[in-house]
């Protein structure tokens, strides 16, 4: 009798026994810590490479009184729309593998491309709502710590200075007067504004005395984000460790990394197909013997203003040259 040969193997593991951990250990990645920030707009969006139009309310202006006399009619303001358009488009990944594969493995290979591909998308969401968004050009305000104490502003959309310095409790003060009082942007949620940061630029204020800690503000009951690390002045900060995302460096300074700190309003997500996971079990058309499984959704990023007026620009991206 001639032996048996298998003539299958896989090129990492085993497929011809059962002698393998029954723990598949998975990279951890982060999940989204940057798309829950950014505002759906209304559905109604059909197709992709559909142009759309961000409509915008500018501010009513405030009068010298609005206090009436009996015999007074109701002044009446007109608004005042803002517009800008974004492209939607078509986004996507895709694994594939074989009907063997799937026969021989001691794991489903469909269950764990699954997994894999959940974690790709979520990085690749995070990546855009970053990119496109919060860190564009279109966000045009930025802040250069070049003190311990004191920075440079710039409103072109890039950085206006080499930072020198990493973030400290005194630049927060600069950017909560800022952020309120210069260009008057709302909080995003109650009293308060956002931060989005990597290790490094957190890493400054953490270590100073007034860092507040999540159990130092919120209230029994009060919801915190994911990656919510502490506060500081009018900004909760949010840690950021995917570095396509938010990046560990900034520009030529070797002391900060990327940040952004913003109101409401501030990054738009337009959706006309929401990202989500696909199998097809014919893949190749070859009798259901290749297989794949893909990721694929039709959505755009956008800040909802390009500019850096009062009362529009929502955004403070915190860089260097």
């Amino acid at each position: 009798m001639s032996a048996h040969n298998w003539i299958f193997d896989a090129e990492t593991g085993c497929n011809k026994n059962n002698f393998i951990s029954n723990q598949l250990l998975v990279q951890s990645v982060a999940k989204l810590k940057i798309v829950p920030f950014t505002r759906v707009l209304e559905a109604g969006f059909k197709h992709n490479g559909e142009i759309v139009n961000i409509m915008n309310v500018k501010e009513l202006p405030d009068p010298t009184t609005a206090q009436l006399e009996e015999l007074t009619r109701i002044p009446i303001d007109k608004l005042q729309w803002g517009n800008r358009t974004i492209k939607v488009v078509e986004w996507g990944r895709g694994v594939e593998y074989t009907d063997l594969a799937q026969q021989l493995s001691k794991f489903d290979p469909e269950s764990v491309l699954q997994k894999a591909l959940t974690r790709q998308m979520q990085r690749a969401l995070d990546i855009a709502a970053a990119r496109n968004g919060f860190f564009h050009a279109d966000a045009k305000i930025c802040f250069s710590p070049t003190s311990a104490t004191g920075g440079t502003f710039a409103t072109a959309g890039v950085a206006g200075a080499v930072a020198t310095s990493n973030l400290t409790f005194d630049h927060m003060g600069v950017l909560a007067d800022y952020i309120a009082g210069d260009i008057h942007v709302p909080p995003f949620e109650g009293e308060d504004y956002i931060g989005l940061g990597c290790r490094k630029t957190l890493r400054g204020l953490k270590s100073d005395s007034n860092w507040q800690l999540i159990n130092e503000y919120l209230q029994k009951g009060d919801l915190f984000f994911r990656g919510e690390v502490g506060k500081m002045e009018l900004f909760r900060w949010i840690q950021v460790d995917h570095e396509k995302a938010i990046g560990n460096s900034t520009g030529s300074s070797p002391v900060l990394g990327e940040a952004v700190v913003f109101g409401d309003e501030a990054v738009a997500r337009v959706e006309v197909v929401a990202p989500q996971l696909y199998a097809d079990p014919n893949y190749q058309g070859d009798f259901g013997r290749t297989k794949a499984i893909a990721w694929r959704g039709t959505f755009a990023f956008a800040s909802y203003w390009n500019t850096a007026t009062d009362g529009e620009a929502k955004i403070i991206k915190i860089v260097s040259l």
